[in-house]
């Protein structure tokens, strides 16, 4: 989604927001920067599926059209290797992200690790004195999060989360433009389709490669042995990931909840139903698994289909299913989101924005939506993620993803799978941030850690 100007501005006047005001940044306009090029880069999981296409090195590719590019590490060598060529061999490469931080000293980093590395390698690189920009979803846990928001505060540094949906693609601004300038009346409800996870294994165990430091891939996780699939498709088991709903929920959930909800708070009801996937018995203990008690066969494990609903304090809800269909009034989808209100409604997904209340607008309603949009983007221009990111580092100020927004929003995707886990209604209490008269789910806010130690050294 690397939006271009004549993109972005082009995809907005499509959907109906000329982004006159704003503008629009792109790469082209922010690598000239001086002072950005000055800062030392770094990257930390460059990997995806043993090959050249993957999400952290196309963020780290990103990153350096801004900064200068000094060092490489991901405790898989052939990634690490294809990176490094990339950059003329130069790199400097690490297997341990704590060698490159104590050795490298760098001023900014990009982690695309699976997931539940995020957590751990930000709070390092933070107080390391790093800048980050960290890949969705930012944590594993609702705990995680609440830790990494004051490691934020307590440095000062810079934190971009990688929901790209927030900057680089303007019908999601449009929409909650829409939505939070009363386009659509009164009592907007959202309904979000994010898709299914598939069910596969138990998947045959073999000996990891010798270019792979498994035990660190596997890291603060529970002991597993490898599997292709474990590694390879780690979003579909829950020890690393959320599954769909902290994957599209990421990006799905976090534009419904800013639109619905924005600011510091978070649904108070939890409830709805779904299924995991054959490899989870009906009873399993849930808190047993997460505390590295209990066990499952090597397969998938995420939630397959789920219905859940989240209510928020002032009457909103938003609903977050695997599809959205709804009998007689044509609603039927697989991905996106429908906001509805009592003016009418809107559809918005990557793909495209459309409504009845869309058609409408005048000259003056896509002004005003132009101005939305800026004070969305927090006083930066829109069209560029990672350009939004440098230009905080350059210039102060928040970028359009920041962690306390998305701490909120992986609260909420959290809180869906831990209601379905449990199997019943939640009641949480979005000040203090924690269930209401309810130990069970609270125990869930938190995992146990494994310690990881060190890898050896590669170069």
């Amino acid at each position: 989604m690397n939006a271009n100007r004549r993109d972005f501005l082009r995809t907005s006047a499509a959907a109906g927001s000329a982004l006159t005001l704003a503008g629009a940044v792109s790469a082209a306009d922010q690598t000239d920067n001086a002072g950005s090029k000055k800062l030392r880069l770094a990257a930390i999981g460059v990997g995806g599926s043993r090959g050249r296409y993957n999400r952290g090195g196309a963020i780290a590719r990103q990153a350096a059209k801004f900064a200068n590019m000094i060092a490489v590490c991901d405790v898989d060598d052939k990634h690490a290797a294809e990176f490094n060529e990339s950059f003329g061999g130069k790199l400097t490469t690490y297997r341990d992200y704590r060698d490159l931080l104590e050795t490298e000293k760098p001023d900014v980093v990009t982690i695309g690790t699976p997931d539940h590395w995020h957590a751990s390698i930000a709070i390092d690189a933070l107080r390391a004195g790093c800048h980050v920009y960290c890949e969705k979803p930012l944590t594993l846990t609702i705990d995680e999060g609440k830790q990494i928001r004051e490691v934020v505060k307590e440095t000062g540094k810079v934190f971009q989360v990688g929901t790209q949906q927030r900057s680089d693609n303007a019908r999601f601004l449009t929409a909650i433009a829409m939505v939070q300038t009363g386009r659509l009346g009164d009592n907007v409800n959202a309904y979000v389709a994010i898709g299914g996870a598939p069910e596969g294994g138990p998947f045959e165990t073999t000996t990891a490669p010798d270019d792979i430091d498994w035990d660190l891939w596997v890291g603060p996780a529970p002991e597993a042995k490898y599997s292709e699939e474990r590694r390879r498709f780690f979003r579909w088991y829950l020890e690393y990931s959320g599954g769909k709903m902290t994957d599209w929920g990421a990006h799905h959930i976090d534009i419904a909840q800013w639109a619905l909800a924005p600011g510091d708070t978070g649904p108070v009801k939890i409830s709805g139903e779904g299924t995991f996937t054959p490899i989870v018995p009906a009873d399993f203990n849930w808190n047993s698994f997460l505390e590295g008690e209990a066990s499952l066969p090597n397969g998938y494990n995420a939630a397959t289909k789920f219905h859940i609903n989240l209510e928020f304090a002032d009457g909103a809800t938003m609903s977050v299913n695997h599809h959205y269909k709804r009998e007689g009034d044509n609603v039927d989808f697989g991905n996106g989101i429908l906001f509805e209100g009592d003016k009418g409604r809107i559809f918005v997904n990557r793909g495209k924005i459309e409504g009845s209340p869309m058609d409408a607008l005048t000259d003056a309603d896509r002004k005003e939506l132009d101005e939305k949009i800026v004070e969305l983007c927090k006083g930066k221009k829109p069209g560029n993620h990672m350009g939004n990111f440098f230009a905080c580092i350059e210039e102060g100020g928040l970028p359009i993803s920041d962690v306390w927004s998305h701490h909120r929003t992986m609260t909420s995707c959290h809180l869906c799978n831990l209601t379905l886990m449990l199997g019943r209604e939640l009641i949480w209490d979005p000040k203090a941030e924690e269930f209401v008269n309810d130990d069970q789910a609270n125990a869930l806010m938190s995992r146990k850690s494994r310690e990881v130690a060190r890898a050896e050294k590669v170069s």
